[in-house]
């Protein structure tokens, strides 16, 4: 009894050491088959543990201008150490015309090495609001220190952001654009802050911001601190662009107080 109960605490205990290294970003690239939009493209996927239960959402993208949003439910097999994740449907989406956002399921691997955590698996999945199957594939994720999609639910008219160098001041430079128009072009990240200060428009409550990695100064990659104060609230985000995207979004979204 005492063998047995010894056996449950270890395999409970790897559930928790496990299910710890799956919370966080997860970034890869995904494959389509033949008649897909891409054959080839990006995918974020922003992964909550709660035992062996796991939410979150996923940004499948080109870049960070044209993507679809999708929150997902799933399971973690601890024995098998897999993950079986099913898409709920878009929540939002900014694609071409001629694409159409596909509703995904997954069956992925979870393997980790010295440098590394690492999901791998297969996908399929039906067409939005049809039930016309999309071309499967191929997907491959790393686990990332910080996300290229953010979101922060606002209470209040005007923002303020101060973008910082995250590391040692190296040279590194960034463009910033809110709502597609340029306001920062080219700005060295610096221990004083470039500060962008933003109104909130109640009516078309959501407002997106991207960062633009210019170059990787002397220590790449290209990385900041966005310090946003939202009134009598402060957010710290760190944002890191790689090789494959340059670009970071952030999107604040108004919610009237209650």
């Amino acid at each position: 009894m005492l063998r047995f109960a010894t056996a449950m605490i270890f395999f409970c205990s790897t559930c928790v050491i496990q299910g710890q290294s799956l919370n966080g970003t997860w970034r890869g690239k995904l494959t389509q088959g033949p008649g897909g939009c891409f054959p080839v493209y990006f995918i974020e996927m922003q992964v909550r543990v709660e035992g062996l239960k796991l939410y979150g959402s996923s940004y499948h993208f080109s870049d960070v201008t044209n993507f679809v949003k999708e929150n997902f439910e799933g399971v973690y097999d601890a024995k098998s150490r897999s993950l079986t994740i099913q898409e709920t449907g878009p929540t939002t989406f900014h694609v071409p015309a001629d694409c159409i956002p596909c509703i995904k399921h997954y069956t992925l691997a979870f393997t980790q090495t010295k440098d590394s955590q690492n999901l791998a698996g297969d996908w399929g999945g039906r067409m939005m609001n049809s039930q016309v199957t999309c071309p499967p594939g191929r997907i491959v994720l790393t686990k990332e220190a910080s996300s290229i999609f953010n979101e922060i639910k606002v209470d209040t008219g005007n923002l303020r952001l101060d973008f910082y160098d995250n590391a040692e001041i190296d040279g590194d430079t960034i463009s910033v654009s809110v709502d597609k128009q340029m306001v920062v072009i080219h700005q060295r990240l610096a221990a004083k802050p470039i500060i962008v200060n933003i109104r909130i428009d109640f009516v078309n409550t959501e407002h997106e911001v991207i960062m633009i990695a210019e170059n990787e100064g002397t220590i790449p990659p290209n990385t900041a601190l966005l310090i946003v104060t939202a009134g009598d609230k402060r957010y710290r985000l760190f944002l890191s662009s790689d090789v494959d995207q340059k670009k970071v979004l952030v999107r604040f979204i108004y919610e009237k107080p209650k």
